[in-house]
């Protein structure tokens, strides 16, 4: 059976100071966040096109720049997910469980 729910509880909730609050935490740290792994994978694109012959320096062995930085995109990859897991989990996670339970709480 679906419940149906007045619509005016979830815009009291998103007119809410804590809603806007977990708005501004999330925001604060994603786009940041994605404008430098952006940039970061622009830029090694952008190396790749323009820069093949910095990109073909032999570090060691057949190792060269443009597989050592093709390397570090899946691993910055990781880290981006990792450090948003952590955020989330201490700045966003409280807040999204107390918005959740004045929906519930409104909403029985």
């Amino acid at each position: 059976m679906t419940v149906q729910h007045d619509s005016s509880v979830y815009e009291e909730i998103q007119a809410s100071d804590q809603f806007q609050e977990l708005r501004r935490r999330y925001r604060s740290w994603a786009f940041p966040m994605t404008v430098a792994f952006l940039a970061w994978y622009l830029l090694y694109v952008v190396l790749s096109g323009f820069a093949r012959g910095f990109m073909g320096t032999k570090l060691f062995g057949n190792i060269n720049v443009a597989l050592v930085f093709g390397l570090l995109q899946f691993v910055s990859t990781f880290l981006i997910a990792w450090a948003y897991s952590r955020h989330a989990a201490s700045k966003l996670d409280p807040l999204a469980d107390e918005l959740r339970d004045k929906v519930e709480e409104k909403t029985k």
